[in-house]
């Protein structure tokens, strides 16, 4: 069977000690050498494996098995809750080895400080071994012991890893102390208890790094209130069935996805869409897992099954991206693999060339093990990973789903945002916003008549005049014979009179001139001219009072008979809060020029244009204009392209950035944008921008930290100015919890 036809399962588990590259590679070696495996990817930033695989041929037990035959303990086997099968780190099994290692290699001290009690026990090959050298070799020993068995793993699995290499240093002491005496033998629990330190330290500075994704997961509560057969039962979250109805109380968790049956109450949306302001939920509402009901009290159909509702795909979503690997993950990994056997070399040279020039054979064994332990950059390799994982659960928290480390960095390069108008700039929702009334008409016969007229029409703008109308409680009109005149507007017959409204060409189609009407509005409402405005007789309304609405981006309905004009209403989409505000922090943020591409007119493309501040207007486009557009502004530079990831689908697609806006409950935004505005907040725009240059300087900053400091104990060795305890404690330990500490900076930053 070719691959292409194989069908394949895709298996997430946790492996809480894979907190390092080497570990990964080592996992990812064990794993995907078995057969059925199709490919594997482990993320050692998150502790998280996703393998994919030929159910046929392998299944989850197997996969599990060769997880830990590489050492590693798989803490479950669904990867659903990262808070669990962590542990506590400093009383793990290895952490208590290397508390007793600890303790034999500082009583072996003990011994050697104090004649007394280093007393000879036995002699090998012509050399005393003593009490001190017995203490030094329990204690490379037990702290060695697991160093070794991962150690032995690597070299089955081919990886020139920190674990093999400290295996080789510990090994290569122990033998040359047969020689050597009790020098290294202390060299060899030092390395032993001091590998284990860092490891630990390592470990518990992935932990912290990793919590912030956990806690996104614990913001889902395990149990939900169901109601069954009448009554109220909690039962686990896991196993409500869409279709059920949930009950949620005051200050309660709603732990479903779904829509409000019944009840009321301001819900804090804040960890899903990163909204700062509760939103009032009530009957037909959607409201998401995870949320907070403040003070009311609501019943909720469940939409979603256990794993699907926004708040868990927004977790898969964020491991997903956490494995993914960029463009300056790729360098370091390439930069690894020359780095790694150069140093080895260089400690073969040092361990067995060096003394055959200059002799010392001792010294220079030592200094060959301490180029050993710098060998594996872990730090270095680490740096962009752990960065990438904070910004992105950082932008998570705030309402801002990312789906990948190379997007995130991509962001805080691009010079072009390209932005569409509505829903994006604009809040997507018409509403009146002037009525000019005519002939003596009153607004409210206007509205009257426009209500009647629009009733039945499915055109936004006519449902804006309908719901304007009924926020004022304007009477109904009976209504007969309606027809959509399409592209143009609609007619009907109205209180047993035909009467139209649309466009002014359908008025110029009625016979009238509308060359040569004008009317003068006050505070938004017409204070009506006293001239009749008839299809004989108008004056210069298209001349001037509907070009100047139309300036301010607005939408010109007539109303009226074959007769006589009944009046003008004009309806507009409003231009979100903070829209300007969003722009100028662009440019701020050093984003050369922010461009509105939209399909809507020239004339209300301007307008709202010059409201917002942005650089250019490209208007009337269709789908291809926009991606051409695109593909013209990305020959200068990297572009963002942001819209509401549907009608926006191929600019989205074709720009280096896709930003989807007011994603939550859309799975179209969430699966086809490269980030997604999780809320309809346009300000998150700037905070993306702000987070992704931050991110973009951490990681510069950690490889270059991690590499220098790396490069001068390793040039350093040679000289003897750097015991192997340095190296480390400064070389592995204190330059992966300094990176992981740097990085973690990023989930301080909000919105």
């Amino acid at each position: 069977m070719s691959d292409h036809a194989v069908e394949t399962t895709t298996l997430r588990l946790t492996v809480p000690e894979m907190d390092c590259a080497s570990c990964a590679g080592t996992v990812e070696a064990a794993v995907g050498g078995r057969g059925g495996v199709v490919a594997v990817q482990p993320a050692a930033a998150t502790g998280r494996v996703t393998v994919e695989y030929d159910s046929e041929r392998i299944g989850r037990d197997g996969i599990v098995a060769a997880i830990e035959s590489a050492g590693y303990e798989v803490a479950d086997t669904s990867g659903a809750d990262a808070g669990r099968g962590f542990g506590d780190i400093w009383l793990s099994p290895r952490a208590l080895k290397t508390w007793a290692s600890g303790l034999f290699l500082f009583a072996g001290l003990a011994a050697v400080v104090v004649p007394a009690l280093d007393i000879e026990l036995v002699t090998v090959l012509g050399t005393p071994h003593r009490t001190g050298d017995a203490l030094f070799l329990l204690g490379a020993a037990v702290g060695g012991e697991v160093i070794l068995r991962n150690g032995v793993v690597s070299a089955r699995n081919r990886q020139l890893d920190i674990d093999f290499l400290m295996s080789v240093a510990i090994l290569g002491a122990v033998t040359a102390s047969l020689g050597f005496g009790e020098a290294l033998y202390f060299e060899a629990a030092t390395l032993a208890f001091l590998f284990n330190i860092a490891e630990l330290l390592e470990a518990y500075s992935m932990d912290r790094a990793r919590n912030s994704l956990r806690e996104l997961m614990d913001l889902s509560p395990d149990e939900a209130r169901v109601r069954r057969d009448g009554d109220d039962v909690m039962v686990p979250a896991a196993e409500v069935e869409v279709g059920e109805t949930v009950v949620v109380k005051p200050g309660e968790k709603i732990p479903v996805d779904g829509e409000v049956l019944d009840g009321e109450s301001a819900v804090d949306q804040s960890p899903v869409t990163g909204e700062s302001v509760p939103v009032d939920k009530t009957a037909g509402d959607e409201v998401y897992a995870g949320t907070l009901v403040e003070g009311g009290y609501l019943e909720v159909e469940t939409t979603a099954g256990a794993g699907e509702h926004t708040l868990a795909r927004i977790v898969d979503l964020v491991e997903d991206a956490g494995a993914e690997t960029t463009d300056r993950e790729q360098f370091v990994d390439q930069f690894a693999g020359y780095y790694t056997p150069a140093v080895v070399g260089l400690a073969l040279l040092a361990a067995v060339g060096a003394p055959l020039v200059v002799g010392g054979w001792q010294t220079w064994f030592v200094r060959g093990l301490t180029l050993l332990v710098l060998a594996c950059p872990c730090a270095f390799v680490i740096s962009t990973p752990v960065s990438v994982v904070s910004g992105i659960t950082s932008a998570a928290r705030n309402g801002v789903l990312i789906k990948g480390g190379a997007y995130l960095e991509a962001m805080g390069d691009v010079e072009t945002v390209a932005v569409d108008k509505t829903g994006t700039l604009t809040r997507g929702e018409l509403r009146v916003t002037d009525t000019v009334p005519l002939n003596d008409t009153t607004e409210t016969d206007l509205l009257r008549r426009a209500q009647a007229l629009e009733r039945r029409s499915e055109h936004p703008i006519g449902n804006a005049i309908v719901e304007f109308a009924n926020d004022r409680d304007i009477a109904q009109a009976t209504v007969d014979d309606f027809e959509a005149l399409t592209g143009k507007g609609v007619q009907a017959t109205v209180d047993g009179r035909k009467h139209y409204a649309g466009k002014p060409a359908l008025f110029e189609d009625l016979g009238f001139d509308l060359s040569h009407v004008h009317a003068a509005t006050d505070g938004g409402v017409a204070t009506h001219p006293k001239e009749e405005c008839t299809r004989d007789d108008c004056l210069d309304l298209l001349a001037e009072t509907i070009p100047e609405l139309q300036r301010e981006g607005k939408t010109v309905v007539l109303v009226g008979t074959g007769e006589a004009l009944a009046g003008v209403i004009a309806v507009a989409d409003e231009v979100r809060p903070g829209a300007a505000t969003m722009v100028d922090r662009l440019h701020d943020l050093g984003v050369e020029r922010v461009v509105m591409l939209t399909g809507d007119n020239e004339r209300t493309a301007r307008a709202i244009g010059e409201q917002v501040g942005v650089d250019e207007v490209r208007a009337e486009l269709l789908p291809e204009n926009k991606v051409a557009a695109v593909r013209e502004f990305s020959e200068h530079g990297g572009v963002a392209m942001v819209g509401d990831g549907i009608n926006d689908a191929p600019a989205l697609a074709t720009a280096t950035v896709g930003v989807a806006m007011g994603a939550a409950g859309t799975d179209t935004a969430l699966e086809t944008a490269d980030i997604a505005l999780m809320s309809d907040d346009i300000a998150k725009l700037g905070y993306l921008r702000s987070l992704s240059r931050q991110a973009n300087g951490v990681i510069r900053q950690n490889i270059w930290a991690s590499l220098a400091v790396k490069a001068l104990l390793v040039v350093l060795v040679p000289f003897g100015y750097v015991p192997i305890w340095v190296a480390v404690l400064v070389g592995d330990a204190g330059m992966t919890v300094g990176v992981t500490g740097n990085a973690m900076r990023l989930s301080r930053i909000t919105s």
